[in-house]
C-alpha cells in the first residue's frame, strides 16, 4: 500500500476552504500511484472542521479511513509548539475534530502550547504523535528534553527538506530515529497536487485502520520510496502555489483555473 503521511487539504491557512481544490487534490493523489493519504492540515487553517466535516461525508468509512473515489483518507492534524517546530497527530475522525476545538485558544502564533502541555492533551485520545520535518530550519524538536522525544510515536521523512537534501535529511531524520527508536515514515508535506509521490512510504500490506499500519511500521514490513524527481516537483509545487496564491491576492478564483479542463 503506497501511503503519504503528512499531507494537506487547502493550498494555504489564510483562503477559504473549496470542495472542488479539495476533490482535485484527492483525484491527483489517486493518479499518482498513492493508495492512501493522512490528511494532517495545520490546526489553525480556516474552517478546519468544514474540511474534515466535508471528508467525512464524502468518504465511505471502512476501519478510520474514509475511502473517496478508491483513496483511503485517514485523519490527522499538523499542530505547532511553542517552542518551535511542527507536531503531527493521527487517529480516529472524531478525535482529531475534538482536538481541533480544544486546541481553539492557542491557534495564534502567541499562544501555542509548549510540547509537554500539547503532549498531555494528546494523551486523551486515541492518537499517535509525530515529529514533523524534526530537522527544518527554525524547528527545535530535536532540542526538546529526552523525555519529550520519548513520547513520540513517529518521526516524518518530510518530502520537502528530501527535495533540498536527501543525503542531511535522511542522515538526520533516521539517526534521531535510532537514537529513540522510534520508526521513521515518509510524508510529502503538499500542499497541492504536484508534490505527490515525490515521497511515499510503501507498506506491505493494505490497511483500514492505524493498528493495521503501525503493527506494519513498528515491525519494519514497510519502505520508503523517494521519487528521481522529487527535487523538480518540490520546486515546481512551489512555483505553483505562490502563483495560485497571488491569483487569489489579485481577485482572481485559483481553483476555477487550476481544475480547468484543457481543450487542444
Amino acid at each position: 500500500m503506497y501511503m503519504d503521511f503528512h499531507t494537506h487539504g487547502k493550498l494555504a491557512k489564510y483562503l477559504p476552504f473549496s470542495t472542488e481544490y479539495t476533490d482535485w487534490l484527492l483525484n491527483e493523489a489517486k493518479e499518482a500511484g498513492l493508495d492512501a493519504i493522512c490528511l494532517t492540515e495545520h490546526f489553525n487553517t480556516q474552517q478546519f472542521d468544514t474540511l474534515y466535516g466535508y471528508i467525512a461525508d464524502r468518504g465511505d468509512k471502512e476501519g478510520d479511513a474514509y475511502v473517496i473515489d478508491g483513496l483511503k483518507v485517514f485523519p490527522g492534524m499538523e499542530t505547532d509548539i511553542a517552542e518551535g517546530g511542527h507536531v503531527l497527530s493521527i487517529g480516529p475522525m472524531e478525535a482529531i475534530r475534538e482536538l481541533n476545538r480544544r486546541l481553539t485558544p492557542y491557534k495564534s502564533k502567541n499562544a501555542f502550547l509548549p510540547a509537554e502541555e500539547l503532549f498531555r492533551l494528546f494523551d486523551q485520545y486515541p492518537v499517535l504523535v509525530g515529529a514533523g520535518h524534526p530537522f527544518r530550519e527554525g524547528g527545535h524538536i530535536p532540542e526538546l528534553s529526552p523525555e519529550l522525544l520519548a513520547r513520540f510515536d513517529f518521526l516524518d521523512l518530510n518530502g520537502k527538506d528530501v527535495a533540498v537534501d536527501q543525503d542531511r535529511t535522511e542522515h538526520l531524520t533516521f539517526g534521531l530515529g535510532q537514537r529513540l527508536n522510534k520508526p521513521v515514515v515518509a510524508g510529502s508535506d503538499t500542499h497541492q497536487a504536484v508534490q505527490y509521490g515525490c515521497i511515499s512510504t510503501v507498506l506491505e500490506r493494505d490497511c483500514t485502520t492505524f493498528d493495521e499500519i503501525f503493527s506494519q511500521v513498528r515491525a519494519g514490513a514497510y519502505r520508503i520510496e523517494v521519487a528521481q524527481q522529487a527535487a523538480f516537483q518540490v520546486q515546481t509545487a512551489s512555483l505553483l502555489k505562490r502563483a495560485l496564491k497571488e491569483i487569489h491576492a489579485l481577485g482572481g478564483d485559483y481553483v476555477s483555473i487550476l481544475t480547468a479542463k484543457t481543450v487542444v
